[in-house]
């Protein structure tokens, strides 16, 4: 089917998917580009595909719009010649270990950190509420497609936290009274949580963890990028076999 108007019903509800309550409220997300539009259709999540291209996908919908209708779906400099409409997954938490991200804001930070979760055998992750949306399309881009092969979970912490502290060993950071992760025995059930790039670890969180982790650095380098810092710790522990 060809869409040449900006006005059109669909490019309307399309354009209402670059806000993060319209997401919310049609359980649905963009997702803009040939290598993630690939990635989400080996997940089996696409309702849509939306191209500037005449070529027709087998069994999904396609719709050919026009390059100002692209425009208007993103917010690249340069528009994709292909967006997917894609279908929230809902997810359960299971007893995998976890990683827990604490007020994350930077949707790069996110990306990095869902790529690099893929990358050292992290295969759930549990978002506080207020950490940046995971379907936020800069979220989405940054995690070059790893989004779909990892579990993600939004959660008010404590809560979540109170519920698990009883089965799971629960680790976070600390440059002062953080241990090295490899003098650390995990046993099969914990959570590693990551804390914002501004205040780290907020004190309902903080409370509950066994244990701190410490990178050693040089002495000029105070701190690290939460990103940087996550995709280390969780190296660490991959190199144990732990996962």
């Amino acid at each position: 089917m060809k869409i040449e108007s900006l006005k059109n019903p669909r490019v309307k509800k399309w354009v209402r998917l670059k806000d993060k309550k319209e997401r919310d409220k049609m359980n649905m997300f963009l997702v803009e580009g040939s290598h993630l539009v690939t990635e989400a259709k080996k997940k089996g999540v696409v309702l849509e595909i939306i191209t500037t291209e005449e070529k027709k996908e087998a069994r999904i919908p396609t719709y050919f719009v026009t390059k100002e209708i692209m425009k208007k779906l993103t917010d690249q400099v340069t528009p994709p010649s292909v967006i997917a409409v894609c279908k929230k997954q809902e997810e359960e938490f299971t007893d995998e270990p976890l990683l827990i991200l604490d007020g994350i804001q930077d949707p790069g930070n996110l990306g990095t950190i869902i790529r690099s979760a893929v990358a050292f055998g992290f295969k759930e992750i549990i978002l506080s509420e207020d950490t940046v949306d995971v379907y936020n399309p800069k979220v989405i881009r940054s995690t070059e497609g790893m989004l779909f092969h990892v579990k993600v979970l939004r959660r008010d912490l404590p809560e979540f936290l109170n519920s698990i502290v009883k089965e799971y060993m629960i680790c976070g950071t600390d440059v002062t009274e953080g241990v090295y992760v490899e003098k650390t025995a995990f046993p099969p059930k914990f959570a590693l949580i990551i804390g914002s790039e501004g205040q780290g670890m907020r004190g309902n969180v903080r409370s509950f963890c066994d244990k701190f982790f410490y990178i050693p650095m040089e002495n000029t380098c105070e701190s690290l990028n939460a990103g940087v810092s996550a995709s280390i710790l969780m190296y660490e522990i991959y190199k144990k076999g732990v996962l």
